[in-house]
């Protein structure tokens, strides 16, 4: 599992460029809060092979420049709460101003390290002007400029320096599902229409890690452990941040599994938060099935059903080979479905075809169907295997991999998950040189 790394501060010091910088990336999630649209980024980053997630907690104009703003006390706490890691971000070129002793004051009361990083000193000659910033309290600040990178890495190497590479501690081989969706879709209900009132299937792991929790359920010929976080169970008393507090929840969550349960709310649709977790499972290589809770309140006709899965799978687009399960969590209407879709894709998500198997069953449509000559030459694939992996993984051996486009590539991968069952995971294909 990885470290979080949460970037606080008061607005336009620069989070965001930091976390870009970190991250190589610009992921966001929009919550709609009374007519503002607001970014809460997260993502993932390396140094020096050690990975780690990042969360920008974004920033807020003041009416009122003078006052603290709440927003920023809501999200500063939850990232308090959620990080192993904070990075206290501020504007070395502005100064130290009243909200960065405002921000300072919270992030003293935790015992969570807290490194001070002054943004915006971009020579050598501005390095004085960061000295001000001790007066915050914080024994280790670093100056860098975010825009162009100088000095991430003496931050990064420190940042990274006591972050073991964490691996979650599983109490042994069975698959690991995680239901994840918006808040009110009905996740806490489903965890317990799986587990039932039969106590004596259920098994809690304890001390595995710091917010997770492992509940075996082992009935009906399933066997499995359900990851579970406060974020799951425990309803937060957070209004308007309870989008960004479930996301960084569910980055821990994702991490923990192998199989990811996403679950819908039929009257609601699927909503941009919902796209958003669905993208956090598929860049962490995660199986998942969509359930579509409270399918009885929605009118049907005879079609309905149907048209609600193209629906969704369209929105999904071009990952969209995931199983779509209708359910009525409080009527338990499909549960059982929904089960045998999580054994399915985790069967799935650890297949592997035989190298000889491969090459005798797709080489052929491959030769049929070649990819498109390009600049006047030929690509010819002579060889496929699947690399040993959490998931599946393919090498296409060929002359001129260059050669190969996004397009062809798709067309391989539809023709795999056409002839093996690769329903509901992530599937990476490679083209490599032959001769390498």
């Amino acid at each position: 599992m990885r470290n979080i790394i949460a970037i606080v501060g008061r607005p336009n010091v620069g989070k965001s460029t930091l976390f870009n910088r970190l991250t190589e990336s610009r992921d966001a999630i929009v919550d709609e809060t009374s007519g503002v649209t607001r970014d809460r980024n997260y993502g993932t980053g390396d140094w020096n092979g050690k990975e780690f997630s990042v969360i920008d907690t974004g920033g807020y104009l003041l009416d009122n420049e003078d006052s603290f703003n709440s927003e920023i006390r809501k999200q500063v706490s939850l990232a308090v709460d959620e990080a192993d890691v904070i990075l206290f971000l501020v504007d070395g070129k502005e100064g130290l101003t009243p909200m960065d002793e405002d921000v300072a004051q919270l992030l003293r009361r935790t015992d969570k390290p807290v490194l001070l990083v002054v943004n915006k000193i971009d020579s050598a000659d501005k390095e004085p002007a960061a000295g001000e910033f001790y007066a915050l309290g914080f024994d280790r600040l670093f100056t860098l400029s975010s825009a162009n990178g100088s000095g991430t890495g003496e931050l990064l190497d420190e940042v990274v320096r006591d972050m073991d590479n964490q691996k979650q501690i599983v109490p042994d081989d069975l698959p690991r599902v995680t239901v994840i969706g918006r808040p009110n879709v009905g996740k806490s209900s489903i965890i317990n229409a799986f587990i039932g009132e039969e106590r004596n299937i259920v098994t809690p792991i304890a001390g595995t890690t710091r917010d997770t929790v492992f509940t075996r359920y082992n009935r009906f010929d399933f066997d499995f452990y359900l990851v579970d976080t406060a974020g799951i169970r425990r309803k937060q008393k957070v209004t308007e941040n309870i989008e960004f507090y479930s996301v960084m929840r569910s980055i821990r969550a994702i991490e923990n599994s192998d199989v990811c349960v996403l679950m819908l709310d039929a009257s609601a649709g699927l909503e941009a938060q919902d796209l958003n977790l669905f993208g956090l499972c598929r860049r962490n290589n995660k199986g998942v099935v969509v359930v579509v809770n409270k399918w009885d309140l929605i009118e049907k006709e005879s079609n309905t059903l149907k048209q609600y899965e193209a629906f969704v799978k369209e929105r999904l687009a071009p990952d969209n080979d995931v199983p779509v399960v209708f359910t009525s969590v409080i009527n338990k209407q499909r549960i059982y479905q929904a089960l045998e879709k999580v054994k399915e894709v985790y069967d799935n998500r650890v297949r592997r075809i035989p190298t000889s198997e491969l090459n005798e069953t797709l080489l052929p449509i491959l030769k049929q169907t070649p990819p498109p000559i390009y600049k006047g030459k030929s690509v010819k694939i002579k060889y496929i295997t699947q690399l040993p992996g959490e998931y599946p993984v393919f090498v296409f051996f060929c002359n001129l991999p260059q050669y190969v486009k996004e397009p062809y590539k798709r067309f391989v991968e539809n023709q795999l998950r056409r002839i093996w069952n690769f329903s509901g995971v992530p599937m990476k294909i490679f083209f490599r040189d032959k001769s390498k």
